[in-house]
């Protein structure tokens, strides 16, 4: 490492995101400081080693240690996964260090839809975004949240909307709203590029796809050779009841994507408030983005 490398000091690298987020950065020349939690497995560090990540274990807990293993970053970059305790209290806890370290720039771990455009209350996931938006915001840091989308990848498996066996693309509402679907991959390089990068925005949005639900019933039947309809379940007022029974019969308590999370994701992006827009995808050029089409083309099974 030269004194010119630049330090990104990444949480959450243990993730998918995270993980990919630190094979990027380490294309682009970065070193790369992965901090862990005290006790993560010898596998999942053994892998972050073998990118030429320097692993650190460290207690998110204790102010002085998280400090001292921001030293020297000229980034943070946060893929942290969780609930409240972790998106807003473990985010906020990095977020002080890497103030109390003089880090100049902090990269959350917003990786979503624009849940700016939402008050709270609505999406439970998305609350913890804006509550800890409000703590960032005030702080005396540059920071920049990348939203994405969709990860489009959820569409071959957790995200039921294409559904294979009966090829029909579900929907709720306006078959015509534009929906924003960016795969993990892309995500990735994109955050890597970014925490790279001294010049960037409050806000960046990508988006490597922009498909209605006629374009995603057209990317199905293109990346299958058969075709897909579209189906129709009801409006967004039917997806709103469905959400409430599903939390009274199924609440998935402690569980970070219980299904009626997955519909409120859903709901908000057929309602269309949450649209990416201007996107940013030119910013990096070299970024080639990868389509609805080719991901469902690819699916297994």
């Amino acid at each position: 490492m030269t004194p010119t490398t630049p330090t990104i000091i990444l949480a959450g690298a243990t993730g998918h995101l995270g993980g990919l987020i630190a094979e990027e950065l380490r294309k682009r020349g970065a070193h790369v400081r992965a901090l862990v939690r005290v006790g993560t497995e010898a596998g999942k560090r053994s892998a972050l080693q073998a990118l030429g990540a320097e692993v650190v274990e460290v207690d998110f807990q204790n102010a002085q240690a998280l400090t001292q293993a921001c030293q020297g970053g000229t980034c943070v970059v946060s893929a942290l996964s969780g609930l409240r305790d972790v998106i807003v209290d473990t985010q906020t806890q990095l977020l002080k260090a890497a103030v109390a370290a003089g880090v100049p720039r902090f990269i959350p771990s917003d990786f979503s839809i624009d849940f700016t455009k939402l008050t709270p209350g609505h999406n439970r996931n998305l609350d913890f975004r804006l509550e800890f938006k409000a703590i960032l915001d005030k702080a005396p840091i540059q920071a920049t949240s990348i939203l994405n989308g969709m990860f489009t990848d959820l569409l071959t498996g957790q995200a039921p909307m294409v559904l294979f066996p009966i090829k029909r693309v579900m929907y709720y509402g306006n078959a015509n709203q534009l929906l924003d679907f960016t795969t993990i991959a892309n995500t990735a390089a994109y955050t890597a590029a970014a925490a790279l990068d001294p010049t960037t925005p409050r806000y960046l949005r990508i988006a490597g796809d922009v498909l209605s639900v006629h374009g995603l019933v057209q990317a199905a039947s293109a990346a299958t050779g058969e075709k897909f309809k579209p189906l129709r379940v009801g409006g967004l007022g039917v997806l709103n009841a469905l959400i409430t029974v599903t939390k009274m019969l199924a609440p998935g308590k402690g569980e970070v994507f219980p299904a009626w999370q997955g519909m409120q994701y859903m709901r908000d992006m057929f309602a269309g408030k949450v649209k990416l827009e201007p996107l940013d995808n030119a910013r990096y050029p070299e970024i080639k983005w990868t389509t609805v089409q080719q991901v469902l083309a690819a699916r297994k099974g």
